[in-house]
């Protein structure tokens, strides 16, 4: 018959085997904790309800230009620091309008540049060069009545907007 062992029990190895699944269980639910309080997630809007209730205004300014029927095309530089926007609509054409450039992650990067007219439905403008990518792309008038939107590709140089976009 075997004598049991004299040394005390962390000396051997299956207390520690045994107790090494719930210790990394939990440091890693500490480290998951000290990550989700440090971090922040700036892709969710603070005030998400209040744009949640503004999508039917949205969307009436979109049917709004389809009404009016605006298009336009956008046509970049090769840099894309500068912006051409060619408006074409029934009605007369305002003498400034908003082109918001939106990246769909970072928001720190999204610009809002007002093009001015140039010549009747020929809109000029400059822009900071966009980081690469896919980016969104609005189009509004000053007034915020209409609106077109879309996407843009870094490296494309040009864009089209509304009916004859899609």
């Amino acid at each position: 018959m075997t004598t049991p062992s004299a040394a005390p029990w962390y000396r051997h190895r299956w207390p520690w085997f045994l107790m090494a699944g719930p210790a990394i269980a939990v440091v890693a639910s500490i480290g998951t904790a000290v990550l989700a309080i440090e971090t922040n997630d700036p892709v969710v809007a603070d005030d998400y309800y209040r744009q949640g209730l503004a999508i039917n205004e949205t969307l009436g300014r979109e049917q709004h230009a389809r009404d009016l029927g605006v298009t336009a095309r956008l046509q970049f530089n090769e840099e894309a620091t500068r912006v051409r926007v060619l408006l074409a609509s029934r009605e007369p054409t305002p003498p400034a309008l908003r082109l918001s450039l939106i990246h769909p992650a970072r928001s720190g990067e999204d610009q809002v540049v007002v093009v001015s007219s140039t010549a009747p439905g020929v809109f000029e403008g400059s822009l900071r060069p966009p980081r690469e990518g896919h980016w969104g792309v609005e189009l509004e008038d000053a007034a915020a009545t209409w609106r077109l939107e879309g996407e843009w590709r870094t490296g494309t140089p040009q864009v089209m907007l509304g009916e004859a976009g899609r």
